[in-house]
């Protein structure tokens, strides 16, 4: 809507929208009415005449002037489509409008939270996997290629155990409780297993 503008260029400042600064709701009503119809200029006049009381409301909900900004213009954009959805006789015109942006700004906060826990999330999920001492011996000293490469000298049980702990990044308990082994069954033959392809590879300890 091209009469829609940042509340902050030219429009009212909160204290100038302060109940019993604005236009009476029998106005806001006809403007309402007419914006319902198509009216843009009709809309023009209900924006600076509520924009103020709209911004106001939306950054006490959100709590940061940039977002109640976007939150602001995107309630006189669903006020604008659905202007006609007034009913007067179900409560007043301002009312009506801040109801809008009340749930406007209250889906902004819960979008932003949610976000939020995506991150957090996303980084849980990624933290990097703390390797035993053994695995980690090899992964200084050895290339995940060639290690791949040199697989193929490892026993079938060897190559499990490896395949877990140094290219799965897993502990020694994990590999252990994953192959059904004791812990320290399974600690050998990964140690067993990494000594064998240092020497297949021809890689000092």
């Amino acid at each position: 809507m091209d009469h829609i503008r940042p509340v902050g260029a030219g429009a009212p400042s909160p204290e100038e929208g302060a109940p019993g600064a604005g236009p009476e709701p029998s106005d806001l009503a006809e403007l309402l009415r007419l914006s319902a119809r198509g009216d843009e200029q009709a809309f023009a006049r209900l924006y600076d005449a509520t924009a103020a009381r709209v911004f106001g409301l939306a950054v006490r909900v959100v709590r940061d002037p940039a977002q109640a900004e976007e939150v602001t213009q995107e309630a006189f954009l669903e006020i604008w489509r659905t202007a006609s959805r007034f009913a007067p006789d179900k409560g007043s015109p301002l009312g009506w409008l801040l109801t809008i942006t009340h749930r406007k700004a209250v889906d902004r906060v819960r979008s932003a939270e949610a976000a939020t826990r995506r991150d957090a999330t996303y980084h849980e999920q990624n933290q990097p996997v703390e390797h035993d001492s053994t695995a980690e011996a090899a992964h200084a000293s050895l290339e995940a290629h060639r290690v791949r490469g040199a697989l193929a000298a490892l026993t079938e049980v060897q190559r499990e155990a490896v395949g877990l702990a140094y290219l799965g990044g897993y502990t020694h308990t994990e590999v252990a409780t994953m192959l059904d082994l004791p812990v320290g069954t399974a600690k050998t033959r990964i140690r067993d297993g990494l000594i064998r392809l240092r020497d297949a590879m021809g890689v000092g300890s």
